[in-house]
């Protein structure tokens, strides 16, 4: 993969040594993601809003109802910068001042454009695939009514750049003699077992849900 285009608008001033601009980061840190924020402005008023995404090459895919005021006012063209971050694990140093965070975090600027409605089942099922994969051959697809209800924006990514931190504590020389345990705690989200609504009768957990929960448990024995 090649680099991403990048510019001071995008470049990473804090710690630049942190900064990535690769494709093969930035979509690793997209995928493994599952809310991104979206920020904006309207009339000099600042917003951010979480959402669901789902990234098919270098286009990301959100949704919501037709009536979004998030969505009609960000089909009109306006800057977007969206936001995914990982929390890795608590960095806790001997000092007040050095404790930090391990973490991955992404930053990507574009435009969004009205995806057409004859693209907008395939964005919906990237996006459907992006949180839980194979849900959507396990269940109805959504009808014209319902379709027509929701819309797609797709944001290109212009520029982006993705921020990382990993390792032990920087604490000062001087404060490693003070008798004080420092160290990391690692950080990890996970699937637990499903809960079946109340009006499920003889239905089996389906894979997609089964596929998740054990994801989830290999990742924590990964991480011991």
């Amino acid at each position: 993969m090649g680099k991403l285009y990048f510019s001071e608008k995008s470049r990473i001033k804090r710690i630049p040594d942190r900064g990535h601009y690769d494709e093969k980061t930035l979509f690793s840190i997209l995928d493994t993601g599952r809310i991104c924020h979206m920020g904006f402005c309207l009339n000099g008023q600042p917003f951010v809003i979480p959402t669901l995404y789902g990234r098919d090459g270098s286009k990301i895919y959100v949704h919501g109802a037709s009536t979004s005021r998030m969505l009609k006012n960000l089909e009109k063209g306006v800057p977007v910068c969206l936001t995914v971050t990982h929390v890795d694990g608590l960095v806790l140093a001997r000092s007040a001042f050095h404790h930090s965070m391990n973490y991955r975090s992404a930053v990507v600027f574009g435009r969004a454009v009205l995806v057409a409605e004859d693209k907008k089942e395939h964005a919906l099922k990237v996006i459907s695939d992006h949180i839980i994969p194979g849900r959507w051959e396990e269940v109805r697809s959504p009808n014209k009514k319902e379709l027509k209800a929701t819309s797609v924006l797709a944001l290109k990514i212009d520029e982006a750049s993705s921020k990382i931190r990993t390792g032990p504590p920087s604490d000062d020389k001087e404060d490693l003699e003070l008798g004080i345990w420092a160290g990391v705690v690692p950080f990890n989200t996970t699937f637990g077992k499903a809960l079946s609504d109340e009006s499920v009768k003889d239905e089996a957990v389906p894979e997609s849900v089964k596929k998740l929960f054990i994801k989830s448990q290999d990742e924590i024995h990964l991480n011991q």
